[in-house]
């Protein structure tokens, strides 16, 4: 079993840990509707990705 000879400082384990903080969701606007929605997924209001229609919009009402 892999043992460590010496103990690690506050300065590297604080080193390490820097990169587990959790990143805020990022949220673009969009070009077609101005709606706000994540990179790289599909508008669910109007059904577009990429400039296909992806999936059927239902009515709500």
């Amino acid at each position: 079993m892999a043992v460590p000879k010496r103990k690690t400082t506050p300065s590297k384990r604080g080193m390490r840990r820097s990169h587990h903080a959790l990143a805020e969701p990022t949220y673009v606007e969009d070009a077609d509707t101005g709606e706000m929605r994540r990179p790289h997924h599909i508008d669910l209001k109007t059904g577009v990705y990429r400039g296909r229609q992806v999936l059927k919009v239902k009515d709500r009402f």
